[in-house]
């Protein structure tokens, strides 16, 4: 999901923060009698942001040398990383066992398995989406694993991996749905997640449309099944976890935007880029990147070939 500077104005005015900046212009959110969701914001404009002109997709060429922050995390003895615990067939909370499980959980354990010879040494931390970069810049976490599409801002301040899956935004709707695509948008309220780029491509997309801006994904989700909301868009990885818990609903519609995801890291840390686009090598190359997909994302389809890595060096 691409985050956005125009989106901080929404943000702010989600939390309630004293900006000086101007307000979104807001509309009646009264659709039903059940109350939004906590630091929900139902608006009628999302500043516009252009389709990515730049490919920041292009990363270091792997490497085994051991540099400082690969050492750092090897003294340590565990890998930090920054992680959701409530995005489905990604990384959410498991209701027996109450372990992080889902596809971009095991991912980082792979890069935890090569660093440390043990996909359990890891220390997950929850990161809300506005929360990603900074824990990144700080040294909180060492790398970020959270849906996170590879974007020209980003990259202007945090390095990323090389691409480890493609993601395409997509619109979620009822099965009862009169909604097929964006076209059927017009005078409809789509929901999506602050700090993503998700909102101002429905806005580019469907300019008729009533926006529903939420804190996180399963609001969304309560909020499609409440009737508060007419369409959930955001990448279809995330739309098909929602779409497991509920078989009332279903993806329709096009690609609206390609969403390639790339782990996070610091952009000091270029030995720990080269270690973990080491990684996605190695399990791009011994299948087990297209056995995680089988196991976490079969819904969306057939396995496809994991995604070729660009590099710049």
């Amino acid at each position: 999901m691409r985050a956005v500077a125009g989106l901080l104005l929404l943000a702010a005015t989600v939390m309630g923060g004293c900006s000086a900046a101007q307000p979104l212009a807001e509309v009646s959110a009264s659709r039903t009698t059940l109350p939004l969701p906590s630091g929900a914001a139902v608006t009628s404009h999302v500043p516009g942001v252009p389709v990515e002109s730049c490919d920041a997709t292009a990363s270091l060429h792997p490497s085994t040398v051991s540099g400082p922050a690969v050492q750092a995390i090897r003294q340590r003895g565990r890998l930090v990383v920054g992680i959701d615990q409530s995005t489905n067939l990604l990384s959410f909370r498991d209701p027996v066992s109450g372990e992080l499980r889902g596809f971009d959980v095991d991912i980082a354990r792979e890069v935890a398995r090569d660093l440390l010879g043990d996909p359990t040494r890891v220390e997950f931390r929850l990161l809300t989406s506005p929360e990603r970069i900074s824990a990144l810049q700080d040294g909180s976490v060492d790398i970020v694993v959270k849906a996170m599409t590879i974007t020209c801002a980003r990259a202007e301040q945090i390095a990323f991996s090389t691409v480890y899956l493609d993601a395409h935004q997509r619109l979620l709707v009822p099965k009862d749905s009169p909604i097929d695509g964006p076209a059927d948008l017009a005078g409809k309220r789509v929901c999506s997640q602050v700090d993503t780029t998700s909102l101002a491509t429905v806005a580019r997309v469907a300019p008729d449309a009533t926006l529903l801006a939420v804190q996180n994904w399963d609001d969304c989700l309560v909020a499609l099944q409440q009737g508060q909301t007419d369409a959930v868009s955001t990448d279809d990885s995330i739309l098909a976890g929602m779409a497991v818990q509920d078989p009332n609903l279903h993806l329709v519609g096009p690609g609206l935007e390609a969403e390639p995801y790339g782990i996070g890291m610091n952009k000091a840390r270029e030995d720990l880029v080269r270690a973990v686009n080491g990684t996605l090598e190695r399990i791009r190359r011994d299948g087990t990147w297209s056995s995680l997909y089988r196991k976490w994302l079969n819904v969306l389809g057939d396995a496809p070939r994991p995604p070729e890595p660009r590099y710049r060096d």
